[in-house]
């Protein structure tokens, strides 16, 4: 009796072993890239030396990934921001804009399989991304983009990848903060719903009608669930791997912060999120692990993850000859001359108090729109565009972004609180000239970045067509002095003011409009007067061009004081954040 269970218990084990072996093993690996911002080419054509990064060290990745696995068995994924950045993309966007974009011809070619669509996509309009989409040979997702005038989603929601049996589905979205950054003319017709309540909609759906073997949400949305644009949830992301059960890898993008870990939802199931930061400096690699039986269900999934860096690679030769009549075209482009700068121009002084650099910005931002006042930021850290002729890549040193130009109305009181807020993120409430000038976030480092401001540079603002100074030694809301405006008449904090700004500004970005001056969100647009149909960087070019030679000085319209607090502060943080040998 014993030998015969013992047998029997034998045999049995020996018909699991035959199954198992009999169950089909899979291999998939998913790649991704994000926020490549138009660094296609291993050449930076904005500062004209080599580039890091680059979708042609990223071919030469894949190769090596096909190589090994099978064509099939690599899936590559974009996840937005790659119409804005370098030249490369702004040729295509706006210049010629007659031959098929070059970073649709460069995703067909290296294979891509998906693409989702980020608000600097979206900041193109739709005469550009229209086009684009239509030009990809593979389908763009976005769940909560929705078109208003169906209320279903402008692009496709999700899509079914099958490689080898394996049914993975990719549900796409986009951080909803849009209207607060961009003018609606640029998204016209659409509407972006928040990331989580979409997410629970569609995953139980997907599930059912699609029964995949593995779920991925590709959103262009970072992890900071806290940040928001008026009451708007900008990064999501994180908050939707919590929040919403279901998916077994979640791929990020939008705030440029490489990560990878996994991360428990509400139901205690475990959720690979990543990010592979921007430029194509890194990617992320996802390898799936699947085990199918011989209906076709899954018995297994093992997910891990990567983030690889690929700056040492070398590029793709192929990639390059491929695409060397359009490296040429942007490079004559951004080559052409405008003008000429008598002296250098450097953002650097601009955190320290009026430069040549900003306030060049202000007057053309007051020239163009009329306005009696100017707000602007360094959009770019450290930006130099040396005396001497000025080209076009000097034009994306100068002005980063495809901002409009918005004239808007605001009152005395709005306007300083507007101010109070920005030199608050910009500069400490000193006691002593032995405390750091400039709020950093490490102040103890010895090689700060632009990630050594506690915020990011674009949001400090200033003013022009005003006088005032703002005391460091005081807090937010007494920081801020405003004596007249710039012709010396009277500034009065009851009175209303026109005030040139940019869209991004304009339409909340930053905060600076809602939280600092108070207005509430839904009567920005109210306040908009004007706005140009060009973006800044268009009417910047114009003017040095037609300018011919040009001599950019500070307007000394403003100043941080005491003297005796700042200079000896101003030095050392100088030194800090540009150590000179």
């Amino acid at each position: 009796m014993k030998k015969v269970k013992l047998v029997t218990l034998l045999a049995i084990i020996l018909i699991a072993n035959s199954m198992a072996f009999a169950n089909k093993q899979v291999k998939i690996r998913m790649v991704e890239t994000s926020d490549v911002h138009g660094n296609f080419y291993p050449y930076d054509f904005i500062n004209r030396h080599a580039g890091s990064g680059s979708l042609a060290r990223v071919h030469t990745a894949l190769k090596a990934f096909r190589n090994e696995l099978g064509d099939s068995n690599v899936i590559v994924v974009d996840n937005g921001d790659i119409l804005q950045g370098q030249p490369t993309a702004y040729y295509y966007n706006f210049i010629d804009t007659a031959s098929t974009h070059v970073a649709a011809e460069m995703m067909d070619f290296m294979g891509y399989s998906l693409e989702t669509l980020g608000n600097h996509d979206i900041e193109t309009g739709h005469a550009v991304y229209d086009r684009w989409i239509q030009e990809l040979p593979f389908p763009v997702l976005g769940a909560n983009i929705i078109d208003t005038s169906t209320g279903e989603p402008f692009v496709r929601p999700y899509e079914i990848l099958e490689r080898d049996g394996v049914r993975i589905a990719v549900l796409g979205m986009i951080t909803p903060a849009i209207p607060g950054w961009l003018p609606e003319t640029l998204w016209k017709g659409l509407r972006f719903d928040d990331m989580v309540s979409t997410a629970e909609k569609w995953v139980p759906y997907i599930r059912e009608k699609e029964n995949p073997h593995v779920i991925v949400g590709l959103f262009h949305s970072g992890r900071d669930y806290t940040k928001t644009t008026g009451d708007v949830i900008e990064n999501a992301s994180l908050l939707v791997a919590k929040e919403v059960p279901g998916f077994d890898v979640i791929l990020m993008g939008h705030d440029h912060s490489p990560y990878l870990d996994f991360v428990k939802n509400n139901e205690g199931g475990e959720v690979l999120v990543a990010n592979p930061a921007n430029n194509a400096n890194k990617l992320v690699i996802v390898d799936f692990d699947v085990e199918l039986d011989d209906n076709g269900d899954l018995v297994s999934l093992s997910v891990s993850g990567d983030l690889l860096p690929i700056n040492e690679l070398e590029p793709s030769e192929e990639f390059m000859q491929r695409f060397e009549p359009q490296r040429k075209a942007v490079s004559d482009f951004v080559n052409r001359k405008v003008g000429v700068f008598t002296d250098t121009l450097s953002t650097r002084d601009a955190y320290f108090g009026p430069s040549a650099f900003i306030d060049f910005i202000h007057r053309m931002q007051l020239d163009i729109s009329g306005a009696q006042i100017s707000m602007a930021a360094p959009l770019t850290f450290n930006a130099v565009i040396p005396a001497g002729p000025v080209s076009v890549a000097d034009m994306f040193n100068l002005y980063k972004y495809e901002n409009m130009l918005y004239t808007m109305r605001l009152s005395g009181q709005e306007i300083k609180d507007y101010l109070e807020m920005s030199y608050d993120m910009w500069t400490n409430t000193m006691d002593s000239s032995e405390d750091h000038l400039l709020k950093l976030r490490d102040s103890g480092a010895s090689d700060m970045t632009h990630t050594g401001f506690m915020y990011p540079s674009y949001n400090f603002d200033s003013a022009a067509g005003i006088i005032y100074t703002v005391d460091v030694t005081k807090p937010r809301g007494e920081k801020i002095n405003i004596i007249s405006l710039a012709d010396g008449s009277p500034f009065k904090k009851d009175e209303s003011y026109t005030v040139a700004i940019n869209s991004y500004r304009g339409n909340g970005g930053g905060n600076l409009l809602t939280e600092g001056s108070g207005i509430p969100t839904e009567e920005l647009t109210s306040r908009i007067l004007s706005s140009t149909d060009k973006d800044l960087r268009f009417y910047l070019m114009k003017y040095i061009e037609q300018e011919g030679t040009l001599s950019p000085k500070p307007l000394d319209q403003w100043k941080f004081i005491p003297d005796k607090v700042v200079e000896p502060a101003a030095k050392r943080d100088r030194q800090l954040l540009f150590p000179q040998k």
